[in-house]
């Protein structure tokens, strides 16, 4: 097991009783966290038929968030915040890439490599496979037609400066939810089966070695499909190092409005039976932000927002700490790894029990944690609690 000897403030106090300076503390971040807002990118545009929020988006404190939440059912939004600010879309451009290609043809049309290659882009976000029919099809054109097709408002192709980032393409949260309803309401039955089928078999960890199951997949539970977004990232969980997706960080911050340069983290996709809930959450962070911290941020929101058909996990939300926390398949050292978790993650966990005993001086402990979205074990050495077990938790 690999297991960092980094130590967090938290960490550090782990082992003592609870004070009252502590609770303290607690209150603090507490109420920090429920007055925390967000400041907007740029003044946004209303919506072509916007309708009053009737849920609570809480932005955590220094994050920069476009989101719409879209009702099927009702033909409404329930959640809008800066839904009209267009953010640079890491590889939620995928999803034009991919419905580009298709256009009105099933999967069954595309040769067998060009399958491949968006069945990956779709399921594991393949850069390689993004890149290779971005070039082939005509790059920032790609996003031109789309913009036409699917009556988008706020969607620009990249900067001239750019023309090979695809994921330098602007888009709003109110521009990504038209494109979901594009692709369950008009595009072909074979076209909208294929792709969100390849939106459902999302993998945790991404091609690049990021776990992609951040925002949708973290705050409710299946049924949902997902397309997410990251760039700006050192390492990101499941496999360490990873390689940072591609940023023009030397001259380039924005272009035309659009942030180039802080790390940006975005959940979108579809929740619930029948797809009820269309959900885009579109974040930037400030510099510097780790993969975790941003993951945590990013969960927080999206589970504040009001989405309709959505069931909620059961659970509790407890804070990482350390670097190259292994999940387990059982409370032993000697199980078998199951993934990496992004470093300082907030994890939902569901009951506790004692295992092997695990000593990292100078703590030592014999409990560990199931966390039911990973379907494994983690020591709770690693969890932000001050004591051996956690507070509450009911035994597994």
């Amino acid at each position: 097991m690999t297991l960092s000897l980094t130590r967090s403030p938290v960490a550090a106090r782990r082992r003592l009783p609870w004070r009252p300076a502590y609770i303290a503390m607690l209150g603090a971040v507490v109420l920090a966290l429920l007055c925390s807002a967000a400041l907007p990118a740029a003044a946004a545009a209303p919506s072509p038929h916007p309708t009053p929020r009737t849920g609570g988006a809480d932005v955590p404190s220094g994050v920069t968030a476009g989101v719409a939440v879209f009702d099927r059912r009702s033909g409404s939004f329930t959640e809008q915040v800066n839904s009209s600010v267009p953010f640079r879309s890491a590889s939620v451009v995928k999803l034009l890439i991919a419905l580009d290609l298709l256009g009105d043809r099933g999967p069954d049309a595309l040769g067998a490599q060009d399958r491949a290659r968006v069945d990956d882009m779709l399921r594991a976000s393949d850069d390689d496979a993004a890149s290779h029919l971005w070039a082939v099809n005509g790059a920032g054109a790609i996003v031109d037609r789309m913009v036409r097709k699917l009556s988008l408002t706020d969607t620009t192709r990249p900067p001239a400066t750019h023309p090979g980032y695809w994921g330098y393409t602007a888009l709003s949260a109110r521009d990504t939810v038209r494109i979901y309803r594009y692709l369950l309401d008009t595009a072909p039955a074979a076209v909208r089966d294929y792709v969100m089928d390849g939106l459902r078999s999302s993998t945790r960890c991404a091609d690049d070695g990021y776990d992609q199951h951040f925002g949708i997949p973290s705050a409710f539970e299946r049924p949902w499909a997902v397309k997410q977004g990251w760039s700006g990232f050192s390492s990101g969980g499941c496999t360490t190092p990873a390689a940072a997706t591609p940023t023009a960080r030397t001259g380039t911050s924005a272009v035309a409005g659009v942030d180039l340069g802080r790390p940006a983290l975005h959940s979108t996709g579809t929740v619930g039976p029948d797809d009820r809930g269309i959900v885009a959450v579109l974040t930037l962070h400030p510099d510097g932000t780790s993969y975790g911290k941003a993951y945590t941020d990013l969960g927080r929101l999206t589970r504040s927002l009001n989405v309709p058909g959505a069931t909620r996990p059961a659970g509790t939300w407890i804070g990482t700490w350390g670097a190259d926390v292994n999940v387990r398949a059982d409370s032993t050292t000697a199980s078998r790894k199951l993934t990496v978790l992004p470093a300082g993650a907030e994890v939902l966990v569901s009951c506790q029990k004692r295992g092997q005993e695990v000593s990292i001086p100078p703590y030592t402990n014999d409990w560990w944690a199931y966390l039911p979205q990973y379907g494994g074990y983690v020591t709770n050495i690693y969890l932000s609690v001050p004591e051996n077990q956690v507070p509450g938790l009911r035994l597994c």
